[in-house]
């Protein structure tokens, strides 16, 4: 697995506690979904006021599903994310409209459940400042992500080699470890997996996420450096950018 610290990504926030929570838990950056059909959106009052709660302590990601150009803005506006992330059917010349638009980095997430969905999402690796890979979902799902199902990770053994990428579906504290040592991935993303039930997240799960999630990455860096292997390339600029 990748030896780079590993970014943890606590998605669908919705009150200042469960915020709180994930900024002392040490996560790198914040999720705020604005998508009525989810259990975990936030209206523009409130995931203003969540942003600003956030600001200069994680990068504020704001999730948004086919959105419009003004939907991009108000949220924009509102919100001031560091991120958009597009989590809908949007082409890759619909992320690279946003890009240019916004001046924001775009993160693209994907849904994968087979060998050639990995291959199309290849047409956004030039585009996208990120791919997030998610579990695809059901045809009839009413959610794009967020479902708690995981996929065959092993399709991705190798993925991060050109672009780094963040992972997402079905994580939880106790499976994030693994995932990781199959995927190697730079990044992991996380909503239901640290839920009481949907839409509520719970602290103690959220802390042991991300404690699992770094602990994991800690333990492929001294097993590098037992062998004198390389250290993987640092993720891109823009991810790291408070």
């Amino acid at each position: 697995m990748s030896t780079a610290p590993i970014l943890v990504k606590i998605c669908g926030l919705s009150t200042p506690e469960t915020l709180d929570a994930s900024l002392a838990a040490g996560a790198d950056l914040i999720g705020l979904v604005h998508f009525q059909k989810s259990p975990r959106h936030v209206d523009l009052t409130l995931g203003a006021a969540l942003s600003r709660q956030a600001r200069g302590r994680a990068l504020r990601v704001a999730l948004l599903v086919d959105p419009d150009d003004a939907l991009i803005e108000a949220v924009i506006a509102a919100l001031d994310p560091d991120w958009l992330q597009l989590h809908g059917a949007e082409s890759p010349e619909r992320v690279a409209q946003v890009k240019a638009r916004t001046g924001r980095p775009v993160m693209k997430a994907l849904g994968i459940a087979t060998a050639e969905d990995l291959a199309r999402a290849a047409r956004y690796a030039a585009i996208a400042d990120r791919l997030l890979f998610d579990a695809k979902p059901a045809p009839d799902a009413i959610l794009p992500g967020g479902n708690g199902h995981a996929f065959d990770w092993s399709l991705l053994a190798g993925a991060g080699r050109d672009q780094p990428f963040m992972l997402s579906g079905g994580l939880t504290p106790e499976t994030v470890a693994g995932a990781l040592a199959v995927t190697a991935a730079q990044a992991v993303d996380v909503s239901s997996g640290v839920e009481s039930r949907p839409g509520h997240k719970d602290p103690d799960r959220i802390a042991a996420f991300v404690a699992a999630a770094k602990a994991a990455a800690g333990t492929a860096k001294a097993a590098a450096r037992a062998v004198g292997g390389a250290t993987a390339p640092e993720i891109a600029p823009a991810a790291r950018r408070a």
